[in-house]
């Protein structure tokens, strides 16, 4: 690259930067289309649509019907965002909270009466009801002159089946139609060609996938098998407020100006263009979650906080290598190039064995997990362009427009080696305590509390009291003087506020209240605040994290997991590199499991968001030292003698990133604690954890570990290999 070609391309990168930071700041329309402040926000961030529902027909439904028409409504309403949750209400009450929707009647108008479906023939008589209606997809296929058409499938339980099957077998003689009438308005009306008695039916007739899945998700809502009809609906705000979402802002506002000041101090010039091309990163992350309209809340803010750091990482990888590559003598030059060359892999295996992480809970995830994977997914991959194209262009502009001393780029030092495997039998006693320690944090737990860990209301239900206050009060005094009372009245516990908009209802979320509690949380509202027994409402609500979803949680992670066990095992050719990865991963999370219960930490939605960081963030920093492992193995052969040297060595090599990598990512998290309000410290303190154990664990347990297979559980070949060395 010229000097002027260098000049040019610093000029564009800075005016698209600028031009970037307009945008997020102000959007790229008068609407304020792409900015921050346009990103879709979920109910914990910015508030939503609150609708509760009553069952009609069935005094008393029972508890299974409640299940599956609480799981197939939070299917259906996923549709509006992934972090919309439902969860019951009484008896025969269901609520649904939709994040980032304003208006309440659009929301009922598209969802109708759930559980109204029903099946007609020509004639108008019934032929089957929804609820024997199993299931209800969109899909595609191809007719019968070979062009791809969408369908939706249908396909009916046992006795949908029989009634289906003479309904079309009598509707088949003339090619009559079968009218299909969800909340009494006909929404497809498809010809019967053939008699259907397989249970398995299409619909034909969409014109893109959109149209089919509509229909599809229509059908699927409509087959409840509860009828419910609206009782109220709301628009509530923030469960964080705004003073979250400023807090937030300026924390990360802080913690990326010490990340980059750090960065600039440690790196020289490639650390200046790491900054400009993470602050390019975050310009890009907000223009790309506006236009997949992603649902941000506390866990996507995970996510992001997981991406950053690992774009940080890719960063300080490439660095060290080009410092070792100038230690060695190369030109600045040369050392850039091969220094790039060089952390390519261990860059790609990272980012690619976490990003297969996200897809997987992406697609298999329901809610707080997939808010995660998405945000997680779309910021892998702008941190891999942004490290190893954006920030390598800006190494080489600045190369070329004179800035070639390697006082500017930085030498790598002589240290004396740590021995870190010489110590693995203090390491290994050390996590067994602390897994221990969390066993044990566990047992008092369920002796005192009743559980193992302090599950909050997402994870155990609650109450939810509605009070009437004679006046608005904001939600800084709710958190400092309302929620304090209420507290002491009930004898403390996870308390959760959203005000109702345009009127001066405020709903508290709290853990489950017998009857002398909700007496003496109304006396304490009455006596500080006058508010009249009449205005205060009181019922019991259900998780809103349901057990099909924990089910579906752990279901994913454990795909996840196996998915990245094999990736491993594939690029390394050894299973006992993937066999290290995972254990070093069971242990971070034990080690933060027993944070949590010790500590006693809420155990709420962004819990899982927590343990998905610290599996991504432990991935990603032992696949690092692996592929160093991996480059160096050549060189001693099978030789099992040097191995402990040999391992010891890489670890040193790859001290500075663990280190400084683990550095920068504490911070952006710090921040968050230290000027955070009160859920996200509680949300940053476990990751915060979870950050300084997965480095402990990379640095003193992976190549111990792999160290200890490779030894021990010798293949016969390399045996016969190792002898011949000797």
């Amino acid at each position: 690259m010229s000097k002027r070609n260098g000049i040019i391309t610093l000029v564009i990168i800075l005016a698209l930067l600028a031009g970037g930071v307009y945008a997020s700041i102000f959007g790229l329309d008068s609407a304020g289309s792409g900015s921050a402040a346009n990103i879709k926000q979920g109910l914990d961030l910015a508030g939503g649509v609150s609708i509760t529902y009553q069952v009609v027909g069935e005094e008393d439904p029972s508890a299974e019907d409640m299940a599956d028409t609480i799981f197939k409504l939070q299917k259906r309403v996923d549709s509006y965002s992934t972090e919309a949750s439902v969860y019951q209400e009484g008896s025969d009450r269901i609520n649904i909270e939709i994040p980032g929707v304003s208006d309440a009647n659009a929301v009922l108008e598209e969802l109708g009466k759930p559980g109204s479906l029903e099946f007609y023939d020509k004639d108008g008589n019934l032929v089957l009801s929804g609820t024997e209606v199993a299931n209800a997809q969109a899909g595609s296929q191809k007719d019968s002159m070979g062009n791809q058409q969408f369908v939706v499938a249908l396909e009916f339980t046992e006795e949908g089946t029989k009634a289906f099957a003479e309904a079309t077998t009598k509707a088949a003689v003339n090619h009559d139609v079968i009218y299909i009438i969800y909340d009494n308005q006909i929404i497809s009306s498809p010809y019967v060609q053939v008699a259907i008695t397989d249970g398995n039916a299409v619909i034909t007739g969409s014109s893109t996938f959109e149209e089919a899945d509509r229909l599809a998700t229509t059908i699927r809502i409509g087959g409840l098998k509860l009828e419910l009809e609206e009782l109220r609906s709301n628009v509530v705000g923030a469960q964080l407020g705004e003073e979250a979402i400023k807090t937030s802002l300026y924390a990360a506002a802080i913690g990326f100006a010490i990340v980059a000041v750090f960065m600039i101090v440690v790196y020289f010039i490639p650390g200046l263009a790491s900054v400009i091309a993470l602050a390019l990163y975050v310009v890009l992350m907000i223009l790309t979650l506006n236009a997949f309209n992603v649902t941000l809340t506390l866990p996507g803010i995970a996510g992001i906080i997981l991406s950053i750091g690992m774009a940080v990482d890719a960063n300080v990888i490439i660095f060290a290598r080009i410092r070792e590559e100038i230690a060695t003598g190369k030109t600045v030059s040369s050392s850039i190039k091969i220094g790039f060359k060089k952390a390519f892999s261990a860059i790609i295996d990272g980012n690619i064995t976490t990003l297969i992480a996200a897809l997987v809970l992406g697609a298999m995830g329901t809610g707080t997990i997939k808010g995660f994977a998405q945000t997680l997914g779309i910021g892998i991959v702008i941190s891999m362009f942004t490290a190893l194209v954006i920030t390598r262009v800006i190494i080489n502009a600045f190369y070329a427009i004179g800035i070639t001393d390697e006082k500017f780029y930085g030498r790598a030092k002589e240290r004396k080696e740590a021995k870190f495997l010489s110590k693995k039998v203090i390491f290994f006693c050390f996590s067994a305590v602390l897994i221990i320690s969390g066993i044990a944090g566990m047992a008092m737990n369920k002796s005192k509390i009743g559980d193992v860990l302090n599950y909050s209301l997402e994870f155990k239900g609650g109450t939810s009291t509605n009070v009437a206050f004679n006046e608005d009060i904001s939600l800084a005094d709710l958190d400092s003087k309302v929620i304090p009372v209420i507290r002491a009245a009930i004898g403390g516990g996870d308390i959760q506020k959203q005000k109702v908009q345009g009127t001066n209802e405020v709903i508290f979320k709290t853990s489950t209240l017998n009857v002398a509690q909700r007496e003496a949380m109304t006396e304490a509202l009455e006596t500080n605040y006058g508010i009249e027994k009449e205005k205060i409402t009181a019922e019991t609500i259900s998780s809103t994290i349901s057990g099909e979803m924990r089910k579906e949680a752990v279901v994913a992670v454990i795909v996840a997991t196996i998915c990245m066990l094999l990736y491993i095992w594939f690029r390394f050719k050894d299973i006992r590199f993937a066999a290290s990865s995972v254990l070093a991963l069971c242990h971070d999370v034990l080690v933060v499991l027993a944070f949590y219960a010790l500590a006693k930490i809420s155990v709420g939605s962004t819990f899982i968001a927590c343990m998905l960081t610290v599996v991504g963030y432990s991935i990603n920093a032992t696949i690092v030292i692996f592929d160093r492992i991996r480059e160096t193995l050549p060189t001693v052969g099978n030789n099992l003698d040097r191995y402990e040297a040999m391992v010891d060595k890489c670890i040193n090599q790859t001290l500075s990133r663990s280190i400084f990598t683990s550095l920068t990512t504490f911070v952006m998290v710090a921040s968050l604690y230290v000027f955070g309000v009160t859920s996200i410290k509680e949300f940053a303190m476990p990751l915060m954890v979870g950050i300084l154990i997965g480095t402990y664990s990379s640095v003193c347990l992976t190549g111990a570990m792999w160290y200890i297979f490779r030894t021990k559980f010798v293949k016969k070949t390399d045996k016969v290999k190792a002898k011949t060395s000797k």
